[in-house]
């Protein structure tokens, strides 16, 4: 029990510190990603309303072709899409506690071909 406790205070400081290095909270909407074994969830946050703009995950695009990372680049473009209609233009990334690496690389590369500035 305590190897588990000790993974999940080390995951929220890491997650603590990515999003303190963010920049100026309430500039831009924060465009965060979450990632599990099976499936991507990505959600843009106003933090000064305290709102979420948008929301998009792979469980939604279940019918999307490819391995996971080709599912992580649809739902970037999807999320990217969702943020347009609602007139976002520009967002600041959030990995969270995750490597900007494989999966996530791919969701920001997605939202960046999709007319995001991530």
């Amino acid at each position: 029990m305590a190897t588990c406790k000790r993974d999940r205070v080390r995951a929220k400081r890491r997650t603590q510190r990515v999003r303190s290095r963010l920049g100026e909270r309430g500039r831009y909407p924060r465009l965060s990603v979450f990632r599990s074994l099976k499936y991507i969830y990505a959600q843009i946050h106003d933090d000064v309303a305290g709102v979420t703009i948008a929301s998009c995950s792979s469980l939604v695009l279940k019918d999307a072709p490819g391995d996971k990372k080709a599912v992580a680049r649809a739902v970037g473009l999807e999320i990217a899409k969702r943020a347009k209609e609602k007139g976002v233009e520009k967002v600041v990334f959030d990995r969270g506690r995750f490597l900007f690496h494989g999966r996530v690389h791919a969701l920001a590369d997605g939202a960046r071909e999709g007319g995001l500035d991530v």
